[in-house]
């Protein structure tokens, strides 16, 4: 890891990282080295439950960014609830998350203002695993992040791999615009910075699995059912409007 902006390990992210270090390993751990990678992360449902009433830490809810020129980032950067996942490309539990729970969150949550996610590519399966999280990026600079996502983890997507061509051809589908620019963006330097950065963010929280999640500093592991992450964004919304205001600097 790079000690260029280290992170204090306080007590929430020790909590967390029980959490999603544990419990994450557990629900999601990857198979072993010898699997292939189709075979990585394949699994469907987590078995473990996260329980939404389990603690919020402060500390925690300096992790989102809301930087609203994120292109990796889905909602108001005001929302007052901000769900972060730390996902891996190759992940099937990931997968299974973006295609049955997230467009639902998006449509509840998203599009009434409530919620805000941002995206951490957190690739631990290994060299497809950094390829497709770079050029995920580089689908964002052009503004097709979440269209590649969408494409990315459609069913069986994973199973035919994130090769250099097939990356092309997801950029393709994803209506990336600048092909040359695509590929250019996805070696570059800024990609794998980028990359970096999200790693280091999720390893220092805790994470050892994907996926993994903060809402609002509440730590959830695992592809946890839609009333899970409900139940989370619920009671983070109510704490947010029972808040005292916070002074404007």
């Amino acid at each position: 890891m790079s000690k260029s902006k280290p992170i204090a390990v306080v007590s929430g992210v020790a909590v967390a990282a029980v959490l999603l270090g544990v419990v994450s390993y557990t629900a999601t751990k990857p198979t072993s080295p010898g699997a292939s990678g189709s075979e990585a992360g394949s699994s469907a449902v987590a078995e473990v439950s996260a329980d939404p009433s389990a603690g919020v830490y402060a500390e925690l809810e300096a992790y989102a960014r809301r930087d609203a020129s994120d292109k990796l980032a889905l909602g108001r950067a005001d929302a007052p609830v901000v769900l972060i996942e730390y996902a891996d490309f190759k992940c099937g539990y990931c997968g299974k998350f973006a295609r049955d729970t997230e467009p639902l969150l998006i449509e509840k949550y998203v599009e009434n203002g409530t919620l805000r996610i941002e995206w951490r590519n957190f690739p631990i399966f290994g060299e497809e695993s950094e390829a497709v999280a770079r050029a995920s990026w580089a689908a964002g600079q052009q503004g097709r992040f979440w269209e590649f996502h969408k494409a990315a983890y459609a069913e069986g997507a994973k199973e035919k791999g994130f090769g250099k061509d097939r990356l092309a051809a997801l950029a393709k589908e994803a209506g990336v615009p600048d092909a040359a620019r695509f590929a250019k963006d996805t070696d570059g330097a800024a990609a794998r910075a980028s990359v970096r950065a999200d790693q280091e963010q999720g390893y220092a929280l805790g994470a050892t699995s994907t996926p993994s999640f903060l809402v609002n500093g509440r730590p959830i592991a695992g592809a946890q059912p839609l009333e899970t992450f409900t139940e989370a964004i619920e009671a983070a919304a109510k704490a947010a409007k029972s808040a005292p205001a916070k002074a404007k600097p």
